[in-house]
């Protein structure tokens, strides 16, 4: 009886607590997307020297997205003078058909000021997160340093200031600024 508890416990814990570890310490792929609001075209090689915090988020069904929508805001407005760029990628669940105006509604919906790029297809969002390894959210968060390097994965759901999500992420983006 033990044993089955202990094989129950692992196995939930196991497909819970995905392994991140993988994609921590790499170079962030560039990403393919041309269509942005708030922005001209970023590409990820003109943005070294700067940390990048990257979400993927939609709406407005996404309970996550929604509440992490203010830490994001809070991010960019406290620390984009220091050399933290927060991007937005959108990717769509909606079964309407996907309209640019749309996304623009909905970013301006959650105050978003910063970048934000329309994933079509969830492209990057396969290459960067959901091939790579099985994958319970798709509103997932990477924290880039200023050379390009994977150094945090918030591996989705929220974070909410208050919660101890929301403090690592300020806690990992003050480092990483510290950085030079």
């Amino acid at each position: 009886m033990r044993a089955a508890l202990l094989l129950c416990w692992l196995l939930v814990t196991c497909a819970v607590g995905k392994d991140t570890s993988s994609l921590l310490g790499k170079p962030a792929p560039e990403w393919n997307v041309t269509n942005w609001i708030h922005s001209a075209p970023l590409q990820l090689k003109d943005l070294r020297g700067k940390v990048v915090l990257i979400r993927w988020w939609t709406a407005p069904e996404c309970p996550y997205c929604r509440a992490t929508a203010p830490a994001l805001n809070e991010f960019n407005e406290s620390y984009s003078d220091r050399g933290l760029q927060v991007i937005g990628f959108y990717h769509h669940k909606g079964d309407a058909p996907l309209k640019d105006g749309d996304v623009k509604a909905l970013a301006e919906n959650f105050h978003f000021k910063f970048p934000v790029a329309v994933d079509p297809d969830w492209k990057t969002l396969h290459e960067w997160w959901l091939d790579r390894e099985k994958q319970g959210f798709t509103s997932v968060s990477f924290l880039i340093d200023r050379k390009g390097v994977v150094r945090h994965i918030h591996p989705g759901g929220q974070y909410v200031k208050g919660d101890k999500d929301y403090e690592l992420m300020k806690k990992k983006i003050e480092q990483l600024l510290r950085e030079k």
